[in-house]
């Protein structure tokens, strides 16, 4: 791809990414949900918005796992594992700027199985 198509892909989702976030805000009860896809990796972390802070994460690297659907699954479960035993059963979704489909679905799907309320 070109340099001016690169820059445009990143414009429209930086665009994306702001009108979600416009509309959604963790707190220390409910944080935020983030998901981050590298083209490899998945990453997501529950965020504080109030105290600008993080309250757990996981890492699809330090896994060992990669971004496919499977993989996906797993991370969204040991994530959920983080977040019982923070005692947070509640949180935001924030899909970051991704359309709601594939890895980020399955992502979000496994939370909610895992009695993760979206």
């Amino acid at each position: 791809m070109t340099k001016n198509v690169l820059e445009k892909k990143k414009a429209q989702r930086a665009k994306r990414k702001m009108r979600v976030r416009s509309k959604v805000f963790g707190t220390q009860q409910r944080p935020r949900v983030s998901v981050f896809k590298s083209n490899k990796h998945l990453y997501a972390q529950a965020i504080d918005d109030n105290n600008h802070a993080t309250l757990a994460h996981v890492d699809g690297k330090k896994l060992g796992l990669g971004k496919n659907m499977e993989d996906s699954k797993k991370i969204a479960a040991a994530f959920a594992e983080n977040l019982k035993a923070k005692g947070i059963t509640q949180v935001v979704f924030d899909r970051n700027g991704y359309l709601y489909h594939g890895v980020v679905a399955a992502f979000a799907e496994t939370l909610r199985e895992n009695n993760i309320a979206l």
